[in-house]
């Protein structure tokens, strides 16, 4: 059995992170291609609401690790984010367990990503961890479809309960830059969905809150 795994959320200054897994038969690899699974930064978001009931209809199993902003922040005191998704990708193959792991490489070192991952697993497991790994593999495509649709889904939610638009939640967002300066502008405080510890909060804090207390200090 082999796994494709991948993130959607590593960068973004609001919403989760998720990291996706899926766990299939390696001779089945060729219905993902058959169903038009590819990269999901190359697909609309309609083809990949569409594809990921698809993907979930015919993996053997498949798990999807949402991490909250809140505790991306308590992680990042004392871990770097390459050591937190090391964490994110191993928990998604102890939940999966397969023999033959795909994983989009969340770290500039490709191979060390891999072995990273491989020391934590608790079991004999092979790794592939290349860069692009979404568009080499259709097992990793299917895995980021999974986690890309998961995240938009989630700030989609976020933005009907607010009654507001949030934008993408990524610092090159107008959208999400506007929307994060307004709401500091209004609450004096940063939402509880924003992530306190990266720079654009703090920016934004310093800009339009001079005279709080920073609660998290990095």
């Amino acid at each position: 059995m082999i796994s494709g795994i991948d993130e959607a959320g590593k960068g973004p200054v609001l919403g989760p992170m998720c990291v996706a897994g899926i766990l299939l038969d390696g001779t089945r690899t060729d219905e993902l291609l058959r169903m038009g699974v590819k990269d999901s930064k190359q697909l609309t978001g309609k083809k990949r609401e569409v594809l990921a009931k698809e993907i979930k209809k015919v993996a053997e199993d498949y798990f999807i690790l949402e991490v909250s902003p809140s505790r991306i922040d308590e992680q990042r005191k004392t871990m770097t984010m390459n050591e937190i998704m090391v964490a994110c990708f191993t928990k998604v193959l102890e939940e999966l367990r397969p023999d033959h792991a795909f994983v989009d490489a969340a770290d500039v070192n490709a191979n060390r990503f891999g072995k990273n991952i491989r020391e934590k697993y608790s079991g004999e497991i092979l790794i592939t961890s290349e860069h692009k790994a979404d568009v080499k593999y259709p097992i990793v495509s299917a895995a980021s479809i999974l986690a890309k649709e998961q995240r938009d889904s989630l700030i989609k939610q976020q933005e009907e309960e607010l009654g507001m638009k949030i934008g993408s939640g990524y610092p090159s967002d107008p959208k999400t830059i506007n929307f994060l300066e307004n709401w500091v502008k209004d609450n004096d405080s940063l939402p509880s969905f924003a992530r306190y510890s990266w720079e654009t909060s703090k920016r934004i804090l310093e800009k339009y809150d001079r005279n709080q207390k920073r609660l998290f200090q990095y």
